[in-house]
């Protein structure tokens, strides 16, 4: 029986990537439960006393504890408490993934061809959507009837979030291992490279410059350390950088407007489209559309930019609050009740999260938490070098985990659950990937 539940934990746990493109409530429900009886399999089996002796377990267990140690200090511990508490299936969720439900490389197997499939199936709906475009409206609806909410962003299938780069960036290389995994088909590095094409071609188009910025450094990397493949990397690398400019050349999206305005502020682009008026007549007509500052405008002008605002509030709640932070969750709460915080935002609304991991704990968990998180990842990479699989999938695992934490960019939050599953899936992910090796 427990052997049986086993197994259906790890089929539910196998389509954690598809069910990421409902929302985050399936598949939070997936991992808590699955949480849950991996706690009960460990104790059953007899198991956590040699779990325990492994580093990154402990380390893990040691962050969660560092979040409940910070919440007694906390300004508003209702808040740091309960999100402490519950960030425990985050931290077992690789754990897990690894020592019990993703063992068999069968398994591993499906979920690699499960990723090839649906990053596919993303990026084809995602420009589908892009080429589906009008002046007036913007991009129109994908192939299943999604519409961004944003004029010149992109939904694809994941419907009001904006997202289709960041997910195909950070799930795109699982799919290439699959690729690289299998040497019994023609025309493979063609193959290699249109599949690594096709992720470049959607990160630029979404308009998720992180997510370009971050992939684009990782194929560079895959060409630095896989020299079994850098004929299809250079091909992806020569072919994606002429598409892109074709597209820029041709699609109207890049051609249409005029700038009216550009300030660094929170959609401070402001253009001015064109296009005729009715499809009877060659009248022209015009609109004004407020877009994403322009990078360099955001970089000239960093301070009064929203993230310079949002950076220059959680440096100010890390300086109060050095040791500790502010508690877990608190970020939002303090700069909505508290005057000498929420001076510190001029120009916008109080922000949910500090946009960025690395700011985050250093303002709600203090160096208390951070100093143990840079700990965990230290502890993560050294797991998967040392571990006894090949070492272009170890390459690999840590280029996914440096596109996940690279340190200088804008993220979500690992508190929240899309952006918290998503994270920690992969960690599992890419530790049961650094043992794979193709003969086994």
């Amino acid at each position: 029986m427990l052997e049986q539940t086993k197994t259906i934990f790890s089929y539910l746990l196998i389509l954690i990537p598809l069910f990421l493109i409902t929302g985050p409530a399936i598949p939070d429900i997936i991992i808590s439960s699955s949480a849950i009886f991996g706690l009960i399999y460990f104790i059953y089996q007899n198991e956590y006393k040699d779990l325990l002796k492994i580093n990154f377990v402990r380390i893990s267990l040691l962050f969660w504890t560092s979040l409940l140690i910070i919440s007694f200090f906390a300004i508003n511990k209702v808040n740091s408490f309960q999100d402490s508490l519950i960030f425990l299936r985050f931290l077992l969720l690789p754990i897990l993934i690894y020592f019990i439900f993703l063992k068999n490389k069968k398994l591993f197997d499906i979920i690699l061809i499960l990723i090839i499939v649906l990053i596919v199936l993303i990026c084809i709906d995602t420009l589908y959507q892009f080429f589906n475009y009008t002046s007036k409206d913007g991009f129109g609806k994908d192939l299943i009837g999604f519409k961004s909410n944003w004029y010149g962003r992109l939904s694809g299938p994941f419907g009001n979030e904006l997202i289709p780069g960041s997910y195909v960036s950070k799930f795109g290389l699982f799919g290439f291992v699959y690729l690289i995994s299998k040497k019994n088909f023609k025309n493979r590095f063609i193959i290699h490279a249109l599949y690594l094409t096709l992720i470049l071609l959607v990160t630029f188009v979404s308009g998720e410059r992180m997510s370009l910025a971050t992939f684009c450094m990782g194929v560079i990397l895959l060409f630095i350390f896989l020299r079994k493949n850098r004929l299809s990397i250079l091909i992806t690398i020569i072919l994606s950088t002429f598409l892109i400019y074709l597209i820029v050349k041709i699609h109207p999206f890049y051609n249409d407007y005029k700038i009216i305005e550009s300030t660094e502020y929170h959609q401070g682009l402001k253009v001015e489209k064109f296009y005729k008026c009715n499809e009877s007549s060659d009248e022209i007509c015009s609109k004004i559309i407020e877009l994403q500052p322009s990078f360099i405008k955001v970089i000239q002008n960093f301070s009064s930019s929203a993230y310079g605002e949002i950076y220059s509030l959680s440096y100010k709640m890390f300086i109060n609050n050095p040791i500790t932070g502010t508690g877990i969750n608190n970020f939002k709460y303090l700069c909505n009740n508290y005057t000498i915080y929420k001076n510190e935002m001029n120009n916008y609304e109080c922000a949910s999260h500090p946009h960025n991991i690395y700011i985050h704990w250093l303002a709600e968990g203090g160096l208390i938490v951070f100093s143990i998180f840079i700990l965990y990842l230290l502890i993560l990479v050294r797991f998967i070098i040392t571990n006894d699989g090949e070492n272009k999938y170890k390459f690999i695992s840590l280029i996914v985990i440096l596109i996940m934490f690279w340190p200088i960019m804008s993220t979500g939050s690992l508190i929240k659950n899309w952006y918290g599953i998503t994270t920690f899936f992969i960690i599992g992910l890419c530790m049961c990937l650094s043992r794979l090796k193709n003969n086994h």
